[in-house]
């Protein structure tokens, strides 16, 4: 009886115990193993919407996703208005204790143990091109002083 007593008072003055609580924390309130798609916060400061997540957005209806509040607001809004759009339910999560690196999270309230959940960054074609060029005008102006 002794131990209920104890256990209410601890969850009163604590808050409820969670499974994973740096998982949660970081997943911006979720879990890993609910995840469809994720994107750091660079990725969200992206300009335009990366076409992974409107499309996981169409494809995930019953979703929820979860937007980090320490971003800018126009920085998240591009992805809360694409959630309004398909009817799916979003959160702006901010915790005072803890910025994630995560800036979108798109989950379930079950688990569904998708293998892949981030969104890789590609290189524009154009920007590799100019990339290279620069390293060769820096050769042929050493080349040339040389």
């Amino acid at each position: 009886m002794t131990e209920k007593i104890d256990e209410y008072l601890k969850q009163g003055i604590y808050g409820q115990k969670q499974t994973k609580p740096d998982e949660r924390r970081r997943y911006l309130g979720t879990l890993r193993e609910r995840t469809v798609i994720v994107l750091t916060q660079p990725q969200v400061r992206k300009q335009g919407v990366m076409s992974e997540v409107e499309a996981a957005i169409k494809q995930n209806q019953k979703a929820r996703l979860y937007l980090n509040g320490h971003m800018g607001y126009e920085d998240i809004s591009k992805y809360s208005k694409i959630a309004t759009i398909h009817h799916v339910e979003y959160t702006i999560v901010t915790n005072k204790d803890y910025n994630s690196e995560l800036g979108l999270v798109l989950a379930y309230d079950h688990a569904i143990d998708k293998e892949e959940v981030y969104v890789k960054d590609e290189k524009p074609k154009i920007e590799e091109a100019e990339q290279k060029k620069g390293v060769l005008s820096f050769i042929k102006k050493v080349l040339k002083r040389g």
